[in-house]
């Protein structure tokens, strides 16, 4: 089989819930206890899924490192991250870009952002196609902690809108904690 005709897939996760706080601080956010929480539903979700990870492409921001940190502590394999600045604050068609830059190597990568260009992003390489069940959860809105998971064949450098299909879209929460007695 060549490296034109695999079968690829992309994991596109919103981070997980962050403190709220000033815009001249927003890069810095940390999450909070129940972003770090769902983080961890996130990475057993796609270890449920089966779902193993062979690159991470995440943003620089603080909240984005820590939702890959709680995705890994819930035993999703480690991959590879690579921090990208160029995703933080990025329109689909930016993280378009840095997906194509993604390791010919790599069958399933991670992208870790933000909102709008991470939810933009899954809608247009998708177009409709794929799960009307994952299709209709997304269109319900993609929160943090969101998870689309799209499949499609060929080359990371020919990924582009409408050429993948949307199989399962998640939103990790995780059970509140028992209160203390």
């Amino acid at each position: 089989m060549t490296s034109a005709a695999q079968d690829r897939t992309l994991v596109l996760v919103r981070h997980a819930k962050a403190e709220q706080g000033g815009y001249d601080a927003d890069h810095e956010r940390e999450l909070t206890d129940r972003g770090q929480r769902d983080a961890v539903a996130a990475g057993r979700w796609l270890c449920d899924q089966g779902i193993g990870v062979d690159e991470v492409l995440c943003s620089t921001a603080v909240r984005a490192q820590q939702t890959c940190e709680g995705i890994w502590s819930a035993g999703c394999s480690e991959a590879d991250v690579r921090e990208e600045h160029k995703i933080y604050d990025a329109s689909a068609d930016r993280l378009l870009e840095v997906v194509r830059e993604a390791d010919s190597d790599a069958n399933v990568v991670m992208l870790v952002g933000h909102a709008p260009g991470v939810p933009a992003l899954a809608s247009i390489l998708a177009e409709g196609d794929g799960s009307e069940q994952a299709h209709e959860l997304m269109s319900r809105g993609y929160p943090t902690a969101g998870v689309a998971v799209l499949r499609f064949s060929g080359r990371w450098s020919d990924l582009a809108p409408g050429v993948a299909r949307l199989d399962r879209f998640h939103v990790a929460r995780a059970e509140r904690e028992p209160a203390e007695r």
